[in-house]
């Protein structure tokens, strides 16, 4: 991490040369300029950046698309301001001579862009502070990994793509020894951007594997989330491999993104533990039991794309049954740790997460069983997978229908946020809708 003054430092002495000046988009990807440092320093720092609005009223492929509010034709396409969090300033070792500030999307008049996941979080932040709280916040992405570059999986339309491993290496030391060069690359990357790096370890697809991350506040772990999903792509592409998020790449295991969270408060520390059944503490008990009761109407925020739904299967370690359960891999809710590290896990967002959505979508559920004070069911025992709990929403369609309707998005994130989303599920429904598949050519091109 940098402050201003030693990024300055830097400058003078031409070690630095190329800031890069970024913020996440709904899709949760970096976007934004690279700026000569001196000109970040002399201009940008002052008086902030500018970017064309519709950065946030775009799909994956960046078309312009209709339904939005804020961004359309008819708006005349402007800008919003980017406003760097100096907090975020860093290093970016596997770029020369380079750091990075990510940004806050504001109007002309200082407004906050509510659209902006990062505003929609630190929206949350707020409300959770007015009850004296703080989140603390740890993600885990996993990905796979393919001895094929970006460029040449694109010629090949993404099909016989060669795994960097050939079998299940599921905490295999020697199998993921074969790939450890671009591991340790992407480890001592993120930990020269300012992160705390725990582990890598192997995954049970081809090629699938996970780098985990010590746990910070919700705003940093979501910083540093977007930050790492960028630049391993990018450490890949240096090293003419490719590496892709994607919920479900094939029909073995997806990548998980699980979430794990806790608040405490300020002055007294962790919040979650006590005297209470199961060692909780009744507002542990009600965040859980909130986490419960809105899973299935933000589970959208957890798995915004048609492909997110692909990975709820029985038996697959991503869950289909909305249920908690004490250490039980099964459920959708998995309570872990004791004492100050007791915490809960979600396990349905996906790799493809926006992780300022997701962690938003937690906050907001456990608010709504804190402040109503809902009361916990007792914890599913055995295979969630074969239970009666209700249903994870098992498309994109019903999941986006879920989200429209919900009165407790409305509540916590506003009507316009709400909207802004559907709209961002209409418009990929509708393309998927439109598209022809390899699946379908397969079926009907002779045979039907």
């Amino acid at each position: 991490m940098l402050s201003l003054e030693q990024l300055r430092v830097h400058v003078g002495e031409g070690t630095i040369d190329t800031v890069l000046v970024v913020f996440t988009d709904m899709q949760g990807r970096l976007q934004g300029k690279r700026t000569d440092a001196q000109f970040f320093l002399d201009e940008v720092v002052p008086h902030a950046s500018e970017a064309c609005n519709y950065l946030l009223a775009v799909d994956v492929e960046m078309n312009t698309v209709p339904g939005y509010a804020m961004s359309s034709w008819e708006r005349g396409y402007g800008d919003f301001v980017l406003r760097p969090d100096m907090a975020t300033l860093r290093m970016v070792p596997w770029h020369e001579a380079t750091a990075l500030v990510l940004c806050d999307a504001l109007w002309a008049d200082g407004s906050p862009v509510v659209a902006s996941p990062r505003q929609i979080l630190k929206g949350q932040l707020d409300r959770l502070a007015e009850h004296g709280l703080v989140a603390d916040v740890g993600t885990e992405l996993e990905f796979n990994l393919f001895a094929d570059s970006f460029d040449t999986a694109l010629r090949k339309g993404y099909q016989n793509l060669e795994p960097a491993n050939l079998y299940n290496v599921d905490y295999s030391i020697l199998g993921t020894s074969r790939v450890e060069p671009l591991l340790r690359r992407i480890r001592n990357g993120m930990t020269g951007a300012g992160m705390i790096v725990e582990s890598a370890k192997g995954e049970c697809n081809l090629g699938q594997h996970e780098i985990a991350f010590r746990y910070s506040d919700a705003l940093t772990t979501c910083d540093n989330h977007s930050i790492y999903k960028t630049g391993a792509k990018e450490i890949a592409d240096q090293a003419g491999m490719a590496l892709s998020f994607m919920a479900k790449y094939d029909e073995r295991e997806g990548n998980s993104c699980h979430i794990h969270i806790s608040l405490r408060s300020p002055e007294h520390g962790a919040v979650f533990a006590g005297d209470g059944e199961h060692g909780f503490s009744p507002l542990f008990a009600s965040f859980v039991a909130g986490q419960q009761a809105c899973l299935r109407e933000l589970t959208y925020l957890f798995a915004p794309n048609i492909n997110s739904y692909k990975r709820y299967a029985e038996g697959s370690f991503a869950p289909t049954a909305v249920a908690w359960g004490l250490d039980n891999r099964s459920c959708s809710l998995r309570v872990v740790g004791h004492g100050p590290g007791l915490r809960v896990e979600n396990r349905v967002p996906g790799g493809d997460m926006n992780p300022y959505l997701g962690v938003a979508a937690l906050i907001a559920a456990g608010l709504h069983g804190i402040e109503n004070e809902l009361p916990l069911g007792p914890p599913l025992e055995g295979n969630a997978y074969t239970s009666d709990a209700p249903r994870v929403p098992s498309t994109l369609r019903e999941a986006a229908e879920l989200f429209a309707a919900s009165t407790v998005a409305v509540d916590a994130f506003g009507q316009e946020v709400v909207e802004h989303y559907s709209n961002a599920a209409r418009v990929e429904l509708s393309a998927f809708d439109a598209a022809v598949t390899d699946w379908e050519r397969k079926r009907g091109f002779e045979r039907l």
